[in-house]
């Protein structure tokens, strides 16, 4: 049984907390907005008025932040709390320029610091089926194998150096997948609807064939029900889009699909949508 913070507790933050609590781990939680974590009593937590009482005698602080400055600043809070050798897992999608900042900062508190996204949405966040890209010294990860099994189906070691921010990277690289795929199932149902015919159509004819997938069958499902609960908020998918941006620039890549899904998803926000799943791009094909 591990003590973890779980410093966060949004849509991924709580999911993620809760299948830990489920698994048997002890469990301290933080949210800015407290009212976010306090839910999380009830399935056995411990809810902290601030990061640093969360962090205090935890074994393992888990960051599942917006960002990260957010996880930087949050960190600093926590600082009071933090002591040398106490593992740091930055498991929240951060720029691939932020961090080298956030493993300094650990270094500078004597932090071991792992660099560990998750791929996946709120579902497999709540069946333990994640998968987590982690960058990190060997010897974290003795610590860190219960919590990563507990969260994730599997976990890709990719490098030895958190700082190297190869989860990170990895991490952008499959989620522009999912948001450029998104936003492609979008564009198809909405074309379908727009030239007349019912949308349901278009799952008649891919459906089963090779361009059929799981995903798409998800995703389509939503659109054409019109349910958008956030698994995945088009905000966070808006940001995303502009992590990607960034980091593709800086390696002298093109990302035009992605940049496309980001001007949807930007669309989705001014419509008042940004709450709601990145399926909800759909509602960029039309003018409300």
């Amino acid at each position: 049984m591990t003590s973890a913070a779980m410093l966060g507790t949004g849509i991924m933050g709580a999911a993620m907390a809760r299948t830990l609590l489920r698994e048997g781990h002890r469990v301290t939680v933080w949210n800015r907005t407290r009212s976010r974590a306090e839910p999380l009593a009830a399935d056995g937590a411990a809810v902290a008025g601030s990061p640093a009482e969360a962090a205090a005698g935890a074994e393992v602080v888990i960051t599942m932040l917006d960002g990260g400055e957010t996880a930087l600043s949050v960190m600093r809070d926590a600082s009071p709390s933090l002591r040398p050798g106490q593992v740091w897992a930055q498991m929240g999608t951060v720029g691939v320029e932020s961090v080298p900042r956030l493993a300094a900062f650990a270094a500078e508190q004597g932090l071991t610091f792992v660099d560990a996204p998750v791929q996946g949405t709120k579902q497999p966040a709540e069946r333990g089926r994640l998968v987590v890209l982690a960058a990190g010294p060997r010897n974290a990860r003795t610590v860190l194998e219960p919590v990563f099994d507990a969260v994730g189906s599997r976990t890709v070691w990719l490098d030895e150096d958190g700082a190297s921010g190869a989860g990170t990277r990895l991490k952008l690289a499959a989620v522009s997948y999912a948001i450029s795929l998104t936003a492609v199932v979008a564009e198809s149902v909405a074309l379908t609807e727009g030239l007349g015919l019912d949308p349901a159509l278009l799952g008649e004819v891919l459906t089963g064939g090779p361009l059929d997938s799981a995903y798409l069958q998800v995703k389509m499902k939503a659109m054409l029900a019109g349910d958008f609960e956030p698994s995945f908020a088009v905000r966070n998918a808006e940001k995303n889009t502009r992590l990607i941006h960034e980091s593709a620039e800086s390696a002298g890549i093109r990302v035009d699909v992605n940049d496309a899904a980001g001007a949807r998803f930007r669309r989705v926000i001014d419509q008042g949508h940004g709450d709601e799943d990145m399926a909800a791009t759909y509602r960029a094909s039309f003018s409300t």
